[in-house]
């Protein structure tokens, strides 16, 4: 979904505030039952044990936290320090069946985005050489992983909320501009539980940052122990949809253009496209994961001489669609501080057993 304005209002107003009335009472619900599921594989380890490392990347928030681009970061990071690594994901958008797809084996993807949904293919390719794999139980995925590539250790991408999983190392992802939003647990808010969930963290990674204080403290309150880093987005190149040519990122200053995205948080891509010179003429937002068809970007080349889209859209857009129309795509990378990568490789050569290498 496409986050609600009202995510991101801290004092709505008393006619509001009695408007949300509804929503608040479901929040409730919803936290509550969220935080009876962690509990339910707290303290006593109830998740399943795979036999090899797991380390996961995952957000309270709902969208736009940078979680993928880092599990993919992560993932390469543990791969150059000799790990056979794997990456998990749910899958969302994907065909719903309870199998595992490997999406990619480190070489060639294998499915198409019908079946492994979007955000899998952008792990695979901001991590080459590392198997990709997809499934509603990630625990059945590192299982394939380990008998199929010899996994060591299985990356998680989203897995902050999927308890039935232990877990060696669990990063956190929050975006700097974003903060908590209004500080409530969905339907009401963007948070996915509540944030006592975060004393699970052993890091806290800001995107863009820094947090609001307020937010900061709160977390800080939660995750006393965790050790945090900052890290930023970084526009790595433009790509054309239709040929794959590399553009040069300068190419867009002064150019008006048109977004076309389905993000939960579209105004982080909106604010990284205006920030690189460009006009931002049109806009057509779609809900996160949007299925897309060709209905979809009709009309586009009315609207706006040049589209740009993110790398999730771009896996699910064919370019004959579009073959009036312009479209580039904007590929991104994490710029994280140095001591993230020290603080990983020595947290998991202290934490993961080398029984599993």
């Amino acid at each position: 979904m496409k986050t609600p304005g009202f995510f991101h209002r801290r004092s709505p107003g008393l006619a509001m505030s009695w408007a949300l009335a509804p929503l608040q009472a479901a929040s409730w619900v919803y936290g509550a039952g969220a935080a009876l599921h962690a509990l339910a594989y707290a303290g006593s380890r109830k998740g399943r044990r795979l036999g090899c490392g797991v380390v996961s990347v995952g957000s309270p928030m709902v969208g736009g936290t940078g979680k993928t681009p880092v599990a993919a970061q992560v993932a390469c990071l543990l791969q150059a320090d000799g790990y056979r690594v794997a990456l998990a994901s749910r899958g969302y958008g994907a065909a719903r069946d309870a199998g595992v797809h490997v999406v990619s084996d480190g070489r060639r993807l294998l499915v198409s985005s019908e079946v492994s949904g979007d955000e899998p293919r952008v792990l695979a390719a901001h991590a080459p050489g590392v198997p990709v794999l997809v499934a509603r139980d990630r625990g059945l995925a590192g299982l394939r992983a380990m008998e199929e590539f010899g996994t060591e250790i299985l990356v998680l991408d989203d897995g902050l909320a999927h308890h039935r999983l232990c877990r060696d190392l669990e990063i956190v992802t929050l975006d700097g501009g974003m903060g908590l939003g209004n500080g409530h647990v969905l339907p009401r808010g963007p948070l996915r539980e509540r944030l006592s969930g975060l004393a699970r963290a052993d890091a806290v990674m800001v995107m863009d940052g820094p947090l609001p204080e307020a937010d900061q403290a709160r977390v800080r309150a939660h995750a006393s122990d965790a050790k945090w880093f900052e890290a930023s987005r970084r526009v790595s190149c433009l790509r054309s949809l239709s040929t794959r040519e590399s553009i040069p990122v300068d190419r867009l200053a002064g150019r008006s253009v048109g977004l076309l995205c389905g993000v939960a948080y579209p105004a982080s891509f909106d604010s990284m496209v205006s920030g690189l010179g460009a006009s931002v003429v049109a806009r057509r937002f779609l809900a996160d994961h949007h299925r897309y068809e060709p209905a979809d970007v009709e009309g586009l080349s009315d609207a706006a001489p040049l589209w740009i889209v993110t790398e999730k859209d771009a896996v699910k857009l064919d370019p004959a669609w579009l073959a009036d129309s312009e479209v580039w795509v904007l590929e991104i990378e994490i710029d994280s501080e140095s001591d993230f990568a020290h603080w990983l490789s020595e947290s998991v050569r202290a934490r993961i057993s080398s029984e599993t290498r």
